[in-house]
């Protein structure tokens, strides 16, 4: 879940820089195992991508079937022990990062953790991927008021897409000879929120802000060089503009055209090199915020605001609505973003940016 900085959306800042608290600024599990079907390498134009859009796919499938996963759910601690397994059967070193966060429905204490996953760990100097893990608890922009009190939100693009992902470049990784180390952190609670006409309940970004802070109040030994967010990349009509957080920011600019140029590069033409028009559009409060912000981690955020083609809340928008499910995402799109992320981690160099 992210939130847009434009007038038609409720409870989101509009026109602000964000500071160092985003999310108050806006408004023993069962066993699973991961199927692994056979590789199917796409193309590009000429160029050969080696992510499989029919494994990828699989994987976002796989995580929906396990239903809604907000944090400390059922569905939730299956996924992350699903998870678990499947990346350290990959080689990665994986760890959990523990904290808790009331409930906006219940009140109650809920137990959350994000998911560290280390490819490399020896390297002092490293790149963050990320991605947020969990699920809205409800539907709650569903255009059905009764869905929005008691349906199901699935979360097929906000919140498997970007898991898919990296699930697919797992196996890239286990065999890539980089010159810097990679960690993946999968984020919970970034939408551990409910809204409707009494306003927003819960916070957002959670589980980014308390890695954050966590990175920032107790330095680990290696640093990030990058971060690169990915939310929302799974869409059908996939259309990747340039965040404009991203491209504003002095640190973090760099990043959007070296991932952008390298798409061109590719012919992966969903990476569109421009941002959204209009003085207000195109400002999206996300994971990367915290991560820049209070871990002062130049962290960049690729996402496509406009699902299928509204933007977030507009009519015909499947954001946290119960259409967020499996037939509107497409393979294709997760292996085009996970190539060009991929190619562009062949080029990171340990040093100075």
């Amino acid at each position: 879940m992210i939130c847009a900085l434009v007038a038609s959306h409720a409870g989101c800042s509009q026109g602000q820089s964000p500071g160092e608290s985003p999310s108050r600024s806006k408004p023993a599990a069962n066993q699973v195992a991961v199927k692994q079907p056979a590789s199917v390498t796409p193309r590009n134009g000429s160029r050969e991508n080696p992510l499989s859009a029919t494994r990828a796919m699989s994987y976002l499938e796989q995580i929906c079937k396990l239903g809604q996963r907000p944090s400390g759910s059922t569905g939730m601690i299956r996924q992350q022990s699903m998870l678990q397994k499947f990346f350290e059967k990959h080689g990665a070193k994986v760890s959990r990062q523990e904290f808790f966060v009331d409930h906006p429905l219940t009140g109650r204490r809920t137990p959350c953790a994000n998911l560290v996953i280390e490819w490399n760990p020896e390297a002092k100097e490293r790149v963050l991927l990320c991605a947020h893990y969990d699920t809205r608890p409800l539907p709650d922009r569903d255009p059905d008021p009764r869905a929005r009190r008691e349906g199901v939100f699935i979360g097929a693009n906000d919140g498997a897409s970007g898991v898919a992902v990296l699930m697919e470049l797992a196996h890239q990784l286990e065999q890539a000879n980089l010159n810097i180390g990679v960690d993946m952190v999968l984020f919970d609670a970034e939408e551990l929120v409910f809204e409707d006409y009494r306003g927003q309940r819960g916070d957002y970004f959670e589980g980014s802000t308390y890695f954050a802070r966590q990175y920032r109040e107790n330095p680990p030994q290696h640093r990030y060089k990058w971060g690169v967010l990915m939310d929302m990349v799974g869409d059908k009509k996939l259309e990747l503009m340039q965040e404009k957080f991203s491209m504003t920011w002095p640190d973090t600019r760099p990043l959007v055209l070296d991932i952008w140029n390298t798409a061109a590069r590719l012919g992966v033409k969903e990476f569109v090199p421009r941002t959204k028009r209009g003085r207000d559009q195109g400002f999206i409060r996300d994971d990367h915020v915290p991560l820049r912000n209070i871990a002062r981690i130049p962290t960049c955020d690729i996402i496509d605001a406009d699902y299928p083609d509204a933007p977030f809340g507009a009519a015909g928008s499947y954001w946290h609505t119960e259409q967020d499910l499996p037939k509107h995402c497409s393979g294709e799109s997760l292996a085009k973003v996970g190539w060009v992320v991929l190619e562009w981690l062949k080029s990171v160099e340990p040093g100075s940016k």
